[in-house]
């Protein structure tokens, strides 16, 4: 049996097949940009073509992200949250707190040891400790979002960044520039700033080891870093974080395939009184 989870994100798309035994088969990503539903089933035939297959293999599909409704060929659609943690538990199963930063939001979730979200507390009204963050300091400099991790790391010190608006950091770094900062330190502080704001909302949920980190940003060895210097304990990142949630939904396809479902229903996390 083969099942499909799409993680439709304000960013990236992305997808991912599982067979029966919960690995993974094929995995595949995409710019969602401005046609959602084109962007899910491009990730979606590109997974089906990396493995081989065709869209009549796959037995049963979870959509998720904030595009989950506009995946046409979905079974089902199951909130990110839910899925970050079903995705998070099943790569590390001793995880306990989930960060997840994407392109536009940021996530810090609780779970138990089963998995179960217990509370959760999403930066989903400001770009602000976000990729989007992060893709307005590399404009400024000039340089590939692949590349600023790498050399925040090379900074003597870290130069603190006062302004957390993405629109307005801009501004800050040209005059830090021209003040003689050099990129580095001003990377540097820009990643503290991220790391700042993220261990705000995980401390908001409940700061509890082991602590996974997820979303595109956790591909940035800066970012990386910086958390694990100011939390002082490592991260786990899998070389699929980024795919966490699309994994999520496929290992509730699998589920669903195999043991039955009334409907597609999107499953909902409990409430969090953290949340924003």
């Amino acid at each position: 049996m083969i099942v499909a989870g799409v993680d439709v994100g304000s960013t990236a798309t992305k997808a991912v097949l599982v067979d029966d035994n919960g690995k993974v088969v094929a995995r595949a990503l995409s710019d969602t940009g401005a046609n959602v539903v084109r962007a899910a089933e491009k990730a979606f035939r590109q997974a089906l073509a990396s493995a081989g297959l065709e869209e009549w293999d796959v037995g049963y599909t979870v959509g998720t992200g904030y595009g989950r409704y506009k995946v046409p060929f979905g079974n089902a659609q199951i909130t990110e949250i839910s899925c970050h943690a079903k995705g998070a538990i099943a790569l590390f199963p001793g995880t306990r707190t989930i960060l997840d930063i994407g392109g536009q939001d940021t996530k810090a979730i609780r779970i138990n040891e089963r998995g179960e979200v217990q509370d959760f507390c999403m930066n989903d009204k400001c770009a602000a400790g976000t990729g989007r963050f992060l893709s307005a300091a590399a404009d400024v400099m000039e340089m590939s979002l692949d590349d600023i991790g790498p050399a925040s790391l090379r900074a003597p010190r870290v130069l603190k960044i006062t302004n957390v608006c993405t629109v307005f950091v801009e501004a800050e770094i040209m005059n830090q520039l021209a003040r003689g900062s050099s990129v580095e330190e001003i990377l540097a502080g820009v990643h503290a700033s991220i790391a700042g704001r993220s261990i705000g909302l995980m401390r908001r949920v409940g700061l509890e080891d082991e602590i996974t980190f997820t979303g595109g940003v956790s591909r940035n060895s800066g970012m990386v870093a910086s958390l694990e210097s100011r939390l002082e304990r490592k991260l786990n990142v899998h070389p699929d974080a980024q795919f966490n949630g699309a994994i999520g939904a496929a290992l509730f396809a699998l589920e669903r395939a195999t043991h039955g479902h009334d409907g597609d229903t999107a499953g909902a996390a409990p409430a969090a009184g953290g949340a924003a």
